[in-house]
């Protein structure tokens, strides 16, 4: 069998064993949340609006602009 025809197969192989062990081999940690103060939302705070105001270009300036 010629190696060098099927490198890329044999790395793709060797990848998908290494990454199945890994995974196979890992321990999960507890998700650990630590906040602290408690978050609140505040009815009266109103969401920032931004407005942009800006003329159209006419076909005209567009095509000068390309």
């Amino acid at each position: 069998m010629n190696a060098l025809k099927h490198m890329e197969a044999i790395f793709f192989t060797v990848a998908a064993v290494g990454v199945s062990f890994a995974i196979a081999t890992s321990e999960t940690q507890p998700l650990v949340v630590a906040a602290d103060r408690p978050l609140f939302i505040h009815p009266d705070v109103q969401m920032p609006v931004v407005t942009v105001a800006a003329k159209r270009l006419s076909a005209a300036e567009k095509a000068e602009l390309m």
